[in-house]
């Protein structure tokens, strides 16, 4: 089974992922998620386990920050409330609520919780994860060398903003803002701009992105991961619009049909065809160019020039005329549409279109900065949005209707293609009609109006004895009772196979030893449940987290494969992609400085990993 997760900000945002094609739909509850602003009451996200329960389309909700000590108690507490909701599972990162009497729930392992090994993904599976989330660094081959090894469930992200550091391993937020990054609260620090030195205080680049990445897509790679054993795929963007979550929900629903259309080992993990009324496309929605990451190889991956999106790439200008310009391109413009191009100061600059001729357009206002041979970018693509705006797809459940005589009255069936069924009976005046063709007409019509309904008919016999003239107003009945019973009985199947986690005398049964006797800050350890659970797996030392010592000092703020020195074209190991992108040597030493803020990089090449940690101004004036 595979299985398209997508995000959902809020109620209505995850009914329309449901219906343009998410198996499953992940999002924040009250408080506790690593979004600090996409929490969601425990009512609605009721709601939208009912409905996605109808599909059989699953519910995971974000519990997923680190506790302090007198939050754990309401944590758990919130954790029974959701699962009485009938939310399917919890993402959670702290691992001390494995200490505390949670419910049966599912339970996923946090990408936060840093699943980067082998060796952390089986402790994970021992301990009592039914899934985690792998880190979005892991590779094509690491993800088949998991699988080989481990019979946990594996999801991993095809789509959406990367975080520069490992997940779970960033303090950089903490330690500018005190808005931790574990605790929903980032703040996006690698967004900003820094300047960057070498060890002598020689500026080598100015307010550039150094580490803000481009947007994550696997798109391309999709056939590869499921063959590397990755079966539920992840869409970033609890944050995102309406228009993104439905634009990129559908370009992975059609992908992912597909492949399945030439597996028939493969199939969706819910019920439903989904039929849209647009052509999803990944550009035409927020997004910062496009990187596989690490699947196959390292690769230059970051956006030095902007943080924003780009949108889609139009073309050139062709020329410039008084208060005009006329693109190349096969795309159609749109009055209101947004474009952007890069300046001669390499940055990014947006204006809007006020009026267009075929390829010539008028902008709103005429950029000085514009000429023959310049690159546009439409980042707002009116036409688009529009679509998106609309009823843009529908979902349905194909039933099979049968009608048949009772003994004072009819029956209808309905019965699903998963074997589910819905049931109506009515007492009625079974007149024989005296138009029998026409009657039967008047059956099969009113039978099969499911219009609104998740529902859409496959088939309809009629098994009665006789041909009856029967008032609509008895069809109706029958088929409105029909789909109500068909709906309950489908949620309620959908609750009967619900995963559970175990009990927790099962959990506190559990003595796997840890993978190492001792763990650092980054083990996240801010409450005592948490030092608990490492102690009763065998740890013997440890440290408290950052968010609680605020012990910065000689600390790695940030870890990360993302390496500088390869972006720039002078990595130590002469594997850098292209020329240097700087005019002379990097020198061993490197510095980053925001708003006076100073950051030491260091270079572990036999890992290929960047770390990032803050220290005083190294010189003594800063060089300009």
């Amino acid at each position: 089974m595979l299985e398209l997760l997508s995000p959902a900000k809020n109620y209505e945002q995850g009914c329309e992922a449901i219906n343009h094609g998410a198996d499953a739909v992940y999002i924040g509850a009250p408080s506790f998620g690593a979004r600090v602003a996409a929490g969601n009451s425990v009512e609605e996200i009721e709601s939208l386990a009912r409905y996605a329960h109808l599909y059989h389309a699953k519910v995971f909700a974000t519990v997923n920050t680190l506790l302090f000590d007198d939050e754990v108690e309401e944590a758990v507490k919130l954790l029974h409330q959701l699962y009485n909701a009938g939310v399917d599972a919890a993402i959670i990162q702290d691992l001390g609520l494995l200490e505390c009497d949670l419910p049966p729930i599912e339970l996923h392992a946090s990408t936060q919780t840093h699943n980067a090994s082998l060796e952390r993904i089986q402790f994970m599976e021992q301990v009592g994860f039914s899934r985690v989330i792998l880190a979005r660094e892991t590779s094509l081959e690491q993800m088949k060398q998991i699988r080989s090894n481990t019979h946990i469930d594996l999801e991993a992200f095809v789509q959406g903003a990367l975080c520069v550091c490992y997940s779970g391993q960033c303090y950089l937020s903490q330690y500018i803002s005190g808005r931790s990054g574990n605790r929903g609260c980032c703040g996006q620090p690698c967004r900003s701009a820094y300047d960057l030195y070498n060890g002598q205080g020689r500026m080598l680049l100015k307010d550039s992105h150094l580490l803000s990445l481009k947007d994550f897509s696997a798109a391309q790679q999709l056939q590869r991961m499921i063959d590397a054993g990755i079966t539920s795929f992840k869409i970033e963007g609890r944050l995102k619009d309406m228009g993104y979550v439905k634009n990129v929900t559908a370009y992975y629903r059609q992908l992912l049909d597909s492949i399945m259309e030439g597996r028939p080992d493969l199939h969706p993990s819910s019920s439903g065809k989904c039929r849209f009324f647009f052509v999803p496309d990944l550009e035409k929605t927020f997004n910062r160019g496009f990187t596989d990451y690490f699947l196959r190889q390292r690769q230059t991956m970051a956006s030095f020039a902007t943080q924003k999106s780009l949108g889609k790439r139009l073309g050139k200008v062709k020329s410039v005329g008084n208060g005009s310009i006329t693109l190349n391109t096969r795309e159609p413009l749109t009055s209101g549409d947004g474009l952007c191009f890069f300046n001669s100061q390499g940055q990014l600059e947006g204006f809007l279109v006020n009026r267009v001729q075929g390829n010539t357009f008028f902008p709103n206002r005429m950029p000085q900065d514009i000429a023959a041979g310049t690159t546009l970018w439409r980042n707002n693509d009116q036409s688009f949005n529009k679509l998106l705006q609309a009823n843009s797809a529908s979902r349905r459940i194909g039933v099979a209707i049968t009608v048949s005589d009772i003994d004072n009255g009819l029956r209808l069936e309905m019965v699903d293609a998963e074997g589910c069924r819905g049931e109506s009976a009515v007492v009625c005046d079974k007149q024989p009609a005296r138009q029998p063709e026409r009657a039967l007409e008047q059956i099969e019509k009113q039978v099969s109006k499911l219009g609104d309904t998740v529902f859409e008919v496959t088939a309809v016999s009629n098994q009665c004895k006789g041909v009856y003239f029967i008032p609509a107003a008895v069809l109706n009945a029958l088929r409105r009772q029909a789909v109500s019973q068909l709906e309950a009985n489908r949620i309620a199947d959908h609750m009967q196979r619900r995963g559970h986690s175990g009990t927790l005398a099962q959990r506190l049964s559990n003595h796997a030893p840890y993978i190492s006797p001792s763990v650092d800050y980054r083990a996240n350890i801010l409450n005592a449940h948490t030092e608990s659970f490492y102690r009763r797996h065998g740890v013997e030392q440890l440290e408290y987290g950052l968010e609680k010592t605020l012990d910065y000092e000689g600390k790695s703020l940030m870890t990360t494969k993302y390496c500088l020195r390869y972006e720039l074209g002078c990595c130590l190991k002469g594997k850098s992609a292209g020329q240097s992108r700087v005019a002379v040597s990097l020198g061993d030493t490197l510095y980053l400085n925001n708003n006076r803020n100073w950051f030491r990089l260091d270079f572990d090449c036999r890992q290929c990993q960047m770390t990032l940690t803050a220290v005083k101004a190294p010189f003594q004036q800063e060089a300009h």
